[in-house]
This record gives structure tokens, C-alpha cells and sequence, in this order.
């Protein structure tokens, strides 16, 4: 059901923008009003739950360990996977952020005839997750020169070695593969797999099917239907300097590609997909697992009149001697 609903969903959002263009020529709608909107509610929604995630506090040390912690000195710590210091946390942290970490180490577990529980491999997922995300980072990064200019060195760069491999005219970008590859290597994960199937909602498939909906249309764009890329530069460079203009000369595709982008920016803060930013602000991994060595002391708990046993005993002590039971003072 929630697979149906987010394509269908989807595939709503492009027809809306279909109609709205071409029937109702509401090109400054879609190609102002609705991606500034998008921006701001993203900036707004970041910034909040940033703000909802760091006034949330965590009074103990509760990192995820996958390790030896540090104890006596004859036994070997894991100084990465359960860190003691802050430049272990950085490097677990910088591991995790870069290259994946703990998705690369995850297993799945399989029952099976017996029956008997199996435990097996996740590379391709680490693989599959990797890969898209990077290709999704170079791809934003060759889309800047759209936003610049003149268009920075290091973007030129980046942009020469994704279409070093050129098939043809234009230029066919290698991430452009990976990132739908990646997409539908994804998604079928989740339709396929029983267990992934079961446990995924319409909050699963949404942002999938939209990412790649915004994947297909550039594509399209690029390489099928062909666009008019002056035209798309200086309504870009308009929005960025805060005086927008519409060129007559663009396309249908290229509003159904920016509000689908728009849509993506406006659904990412209460998405998922802020994962992103809350990977930095969770306590499971940012914080070292030192308590074995300092006392953390909950800054919650209200004031107790504690009842020492010395205090026990001199109230008590003559009830304790006629009962037999031993005092320490007599």
C-alpha cells in the first residue's frame, strides 16, 4: 500500500507541474515562488531540528561499543569502535560519516532448515548506500556551476572527471549511472527482500521514488529532451541574486526536474532523511565510552535526604543489642 501511494504521489507531483506549465503557463510559480519557498522551509526545518535534537540532554555516556572498552593495561583496547577520548570519537566519527562503518561491519541473520540461525554478509548494501550517496554529492556539486559566475576551478574539475569516460554528445557523466543504479538497487532491496518488504512504510518508498523521479527527469533533460541551458543559467543566477527572471525558451521537463527538487528540499526536514544531519548529534556516536574512569552524575536528580548507616545505628542500637545483633560501636 505505501508503495503504491508514493509513486502514484510522484507521479502526481509531475503531472501537477505538467498542467500548470503547459495549460496554465504558471512558469513563475514554479520556477520562483515554490523553490524559494522550498529553500526557506529547508534552511527552517534543518535549523529546528537541530535545535529540537541538541536541547535534548544526555547526562550519561551511552555510545554504541563494538569493542574491548578500556580497562586493565594487559588487555588491548578497540580504540576505534569504543573509543576512551575525543580524537577516538573524531576518528569513528569520521569513519562512519565517510566511508560508512557500521554498515559496512552489519550482518543479516537467516533461519534456516533446522532450523538453525545463519548470520551473513551486507556488502551490497554498503556498496549500493555508498555509491549513491556519492554520486548524489558530485552531482550537487557539478550543478553549482548553474549558481556561479564564473564557474570556480574545483567544480571544473569535478565536472571533467565524472565525463572522463565521454560516450558521445553530450557528455554522459558516470555518476549519472551510479546514481540510478544505485536508486533501483535500493528499491528493489526493499520489494524483494521479505523482511525489508514487511517492515517498510510509505515514509520508505517516498523518498526513493522521488530522488529517483528528479534522477530520470535530468536525465531526460540532458540527454532526450533537450532544454534550452542559457535559459536554465540565468533563472538560476536570477535566484540566486534575488532578481528572478523566466526565460520563455525553457522546457516543461525542467519545471517538472526543479519542483521535484523543491519537493525533496521542503520534505527533507521531517524526513528520514535527516539522518544526515542527526549522524553528528547522536549520542550513540559522538560520545566517548569513558565511565569506567569519571563519574557522570545525572543533573535531573532533585535532592535525596540520604539515611547513613552510622545514623542507623545510633538510632537503633540499643533495638540491635537486645535483638543480638552486632554493632559497630558500643
Amino acid at each position: 500500500m505505501g508503495l503504491i501511494f508514493s509513486f502514484f504521489t510522484v507521479v502526481a507531483l509531475g503531472v501537477i507541474v505538467f498542467i500548470g506549465v503547459k495549460a496554465a503557463d504558471m512558469r513563475y510559480l514554479f520556477g520562483v515562488i515554490i523553490p524559494y519557498a522550498a529553500f526557506f522551509a529547508f534552511l527552517i526545518g534543518i535549523i529546528y531540528r537541530i535545535l529540537q535534537w541538541a536541547r535534548v540532554p544526555v547526562p550519561f555516556r551511552i555510545p554504541t561499543t563494538a569493542g574491548q572498552g578500556k580497562s586493565f593495561p594487559w588487555i588491548k583496547q578497540n580504540t576505534i569502535d569504543n573509543p576512551f577520548t575525543s580524537i577516538g570519537v573524531i576518528i569513528r566519527m569520521t569513519l562512519e560519516v565517510l566511508l560508512f562503518r557500521s554498515l559496512f561491519r552489519n550482518t543479516r541473520a537467516e533461519l534456516r532448515d533446522g532450523p538453525k540461525l545463519s548470520y551473513g554478509s551486507t556488502k551490497w548494501l554498503w556498496l549500493g548506500g555508498l555509491a549513491f550517496h556519492y554520486a548524489f554529492l558530485i552531482i550537487l556539486i557539478r550543478h553549482l556551476r548553474f549558481f556561479l559566475e564564473p564557474v570556480p576551478l574545483p567544480i571544473e574539475i569535478v565536472e571533467a572527471l565524472d565525463g572522463f569516460f565521454q560516450v558521445g554528445a553530450p557528455v554522459l557523466y558516470i555518476t549519472n549511472l551510479i546514481f540510478l543504479g544505485a536508486v533501483t538497487f535500493l528499491f528493489l532491496r526493499r520489494v524483494v527482500i521479505p523482511q525489508v518488504r514487511y517492515i517498510s512504510l510509505a515514509a520508505d518508498y517516498f523518498p526513493l521514488f522521488l530522488i529517483g523521479a528528479i534522477g530520470v527527469t535530468g536525465v531526460l533533460m540532458r540527454y532526450f529532451l533537450k532544454t534550452d541551458v542559457v535559459g536554465i543559467k540565468e533563472l538560476t543566477m536570477g535566484l540566486i541574486t534575488f532578481s528572478p527572471v523566466i526565460p520563455q525558451t525553457i522546457g516543461t521537463i525542467f519545471y517538472i526536474h526543479l519542483f521535484l527538487v523543491s519537493a525533496l528540499f521542503a520534505y527533507f526536514p521531517m524526513s528520514k532523511l535527516m539522518h544526515m544531519a542527526g549522524v553528528f548529534l547522536s549520542p550513540t556516536r559522538n560520545l566517548a565510552n569513558n565511565n569506567r574512569a569519571v563519574m557522570h552524575v545525572n543533573p535531573w536528580n532533585y535532592p535525596v535526604k540520604a539515611h547513613t548507616y552510622d545514623e542507623y545505628e545510633d538510632e537503633f542500637r540499643n533495638v540491635m543489642k537486645e535483638a543480638g545483633l552486632p554493632v559497630e560501636k558500643e
